[in-house]
């Protein structure tokens, strides 16, 4: 038998009492309630409470530390029950004791209560910070949802294939993590940003329908719902139509949804916004759907308007009922967000009993724009209207977008028991970028265009592409696209953003080589398994879910990385640390 044959403390019940029985774990809490000791043992499965007389056999031990205990089972003194424990009505009468690794007497943070540890100490430490049951329930939880995903994908008829880790550097939005070569010195491999190109090469190779769970790599700044290392539900299908692929993601969006969350999730069909209406009435392609509010234009209503921050500028307003007598302290809390993104100030106007309007840009406004003001976004008695100006369309949308988000918080309009998801499709096939002054791809440059023929006779913003994501409370879950299998189209997209033909064909080698072997329409999509996994848990950060996840600045300290090579291994990679001031 197993030296360390162990009952799990799950297994245990109370038709186990008056037997001798053996359990292992580590210790939670020592307690001495005059001259009785109890130990509290935990192991993966829950957590035990033990008793000894024996004043000898629990001393100067360290909580942590893993121990083996052998005793026996009995019931609790009924006084003494513990209804939070399902084990809370026995305990273990000790007999015999052994510790089997011994943990130091000072935790850097007290193991019940990490959560509440500042972030870099719980990630420095966080095989600590993993023993805590509601952190270690989330990775359950991940395990759980794999495997569900997984079941889900086979029983619709996909193929699991892994695609490489090493692969080549490709401009897919993002910065590449690079690896250099050994062998092929001043060369460098890649890690995937996402397997992208062999799905596509995939559905050339004449599977019908691939999935894996991949890891994503991007060198980017962290932020709460993205690391630099991601997972995502990976797909594809070969002659497939934009529909086609919804529904397979509508189906499974509810389905994993509904299996581990108690929370109202939107049933299929999911509504479809254009990315264009998006932005007009969220702000974002991003919205948050329990959010009620909406932003609207003004930008028509008030074009003649001699109000100097109105002039020549694409003017927003969102209405807000019923707060028209907020107190001046509210509003100001609302005038300093607006400063803390970027904005000059918010106006906004409030119209009265009376039928008169209110507020700081009331005296600037003429009484015709008044007048139309109420009439054309249809204001109620002590309705708010707040105005977003700028010159730069793109910057006034997004800045109302944000206000949009501030206002729904401050008021309590998001409906925390609801997940609501959406599509957002017809993306831009390109945007304009005004740093680089160029087109550059606004979503995947290997999506279908509505129509390869409007690259000749429509404006590059105006063509559109068969891209789509999934949103859910104000997050991408999902993004994907039919795929541009017409070479000719592919190189024109390409040199749009400013590849030359020999650029592209060596830098996209596989694709041009293989789509002239004859290559299927094709399309698919990649789910979000962190976000997925933030939703279900109301986790507010993706590091949450992940085991060993980096730091915010994209280290992490626990493993010391990102590390210094030595000498010798730079030599044999062929690289040299180039100083900042060698370059002067």
């Amino acid at each position: 038998m197993n030296k360390y044959y162990t009952h799990k403390i799950n297994e245990l019940s109370s038709q186990m009492f008056g037997e001798e029985i053996t359990v292992s774990g580590w210790i939670e809490n020592i307690r001495d309630h005059g001259g009785v000791l109890f130990l509290d043992i935990r192991d993966t499965t829950g957590t035990l409470q033990t008793v000894s007389n024996d004043d000898e056999l629990f001393k100067g031990l360290a909580k942590e530390s893993v121990i083996s205990l052998k005793g026996i089972l009995r019931k609790r003194d009924e006084e003494t029950y513990n209804p939070r424990l399902k084990t809370g009505e026995i305990e273990l009468l000790v007999n015999k004791l052994e510790i089997l690794s011994e943990s130091l007497h000072e935790l850097p943070f007290e193991i019940m209560t990490s959560k509440s540890v500042n972030e870099e100490t719980r990630l420095k430490y966080r095989y600590l910070d993993m023993r805590n049951e509601k952190v270690k329930e989330i990775f359950l939880l991940r395990s759980d949802v794999l495997h569900f995903l997984r079941n889900k994908m086979v029983d619709l008829g996909f193929t699991e294939v892994q695609t490489p880790i090493l692969t080549a550097s490709s401009p897919e939005g993002a910065r590449d993590f690079v690896v250099p070569s050994r062998k092929f010195k001043g060369k460098f491999y890649a890690l995937p940003q996402a397997p992208q190109i062999y799905k596509e090469l995939l559905m050339v190779g004449g599977f019908d329908k691939y999935f894996q769970v991949a890891p994503c790599f991007r060198d980017e700044d962290t932020r709460r719902d993205r690391t630099l290392e991601f997972y995502q539900l990976d797909m594809e299908m070969n002659f497939v139509t934009e529909e086609e692929v919804l529904k397979i993601g509508e189906q499974i969006f509810y389905e994993v949804f509904s299996k581990f969350t108690t929370k109202e999730v939107s049933k299929p069909p999911f509504r479809k916004i254009s990315y264009c209406e998006a932005l007009e009435k969220y702000g974002t392609d991003k919205p948050d759907l329990r959010n009620p509010l909406l932003i609207e234009d003004a930008t028509d209503t008030l074009k003649n308007t001699t109000f100097n921050p109105f002039k020549k500028s694409t003017i927003k307003i969102i209405v807000v009922e019923g707060i028209g007598k907020k107190s001046n302290s509210w509003f100001n809390e609302v005038v300093d967000y607006a400063s803390s993104i970027g904005m000059p100030g918010i106006g906004y106007l409030t119209l009265l009993e009376d039928g008169s309007l209110k507020g700081p840009i009331d005296k600037f406004l003429a009484p015709e724009e008044r007048e139309n003001l109420i009439t054309n976004f249809h204001m109620k008695a002590n309705s708010v209207m707040f105005f977003i100006a700028n010159r730069n369309k793109k910057l006034a949308e997004k800045q109302a977008g944000m206000i949009r988000i501030e206002l729904g918080k401050k008021l309590e309009l998001i409906d925390e028991n609801k997940l609501e998801l959406c599509i957002i499709n017809d993306f831009p096939m390109f945007e304009y970028d005004e740093q680089t002054k160029k087109y550059e791809f606004a979503h995947n440059p290997f999506s279908l265009p509505h129509d390869f023929n409007e690259y000749k006779t429509k404006d590059l913003e105006d063509i559109l592409a068969y891209q789509y994501d999934f949103v859910c409370n104000g997050y991408e879950m999902a993004s994907g696209a039919i795929r541009n299998h017409n070479l000719d189209a592919l190189r024109t997209g390409f040199e749009i953003v400013g590849y030359q033909k020999e650029e592209i064909e060596t830098r996209f080698k596989s694709i041009f080589t293989a789509f002239k072997y004859g290559c299927p329409p094709h399309g698919g999509m990649a789910m979000g398994i962190d976000r997925i996994l933030m939703l279900i848990k109301d986790e507010q950060n993706l590091r949450e879910v992940q085991a060993f996840p980096t730091n915010a600045q994209g280290e992490d300290q626990m493993m010391g990385s990102p590390s210094v090579l030595t000498k010798e291994q730079m030599d044999e990679l062929g690289l040299i640390i180039r100083k900042d001031n060698e370059n002067e």
